[in-house]
């Protein structure tokens, strides 16, 4: 049974907080948001592409221990924070 779009949407939104935290990686999270297959269905696929750019650049910038002027992980995960805002905002039921 796949799960609901919105609830793969709460479960990809705990995975980016529980990151911020520092309590999951970025591999982890990339891989939670890659398997969120429903929910990529349901959004317009601009969404699916914006979202695995966001994921990739969030993974390289793990490679690094400082900011760099490329890879700020604070603004990823402010723009991946957007994405979940702006996809509850155009998801049907969420």
């Amino acid at each position: 049974m796949t799960e609901h779009p919105a609830t793969q949407l709460a479960a990809l939104q705990s995975a980016l907080a529980a990151h911020g935290r520092g309590e999951l990686s970025a591999t982890a999270l990339g891989d939670a948001a890659r398997a969120q297959q429903a929910l990529l269905a349901a959004l317009p696929p601009r969404y699916g592409e914006v979202l695995l750019n966001l994921i990739d650049r969030l993974e390289s910038s793990a490679l690094f221990t400082e900011e760099s002027c490329s890879f700020s992980r604070k603004d990823l995960l402010d723009n991946l924070q957007t994405w979940m805002d702006k996809a509850r905002g155009v998801l049907p039921g969420a």
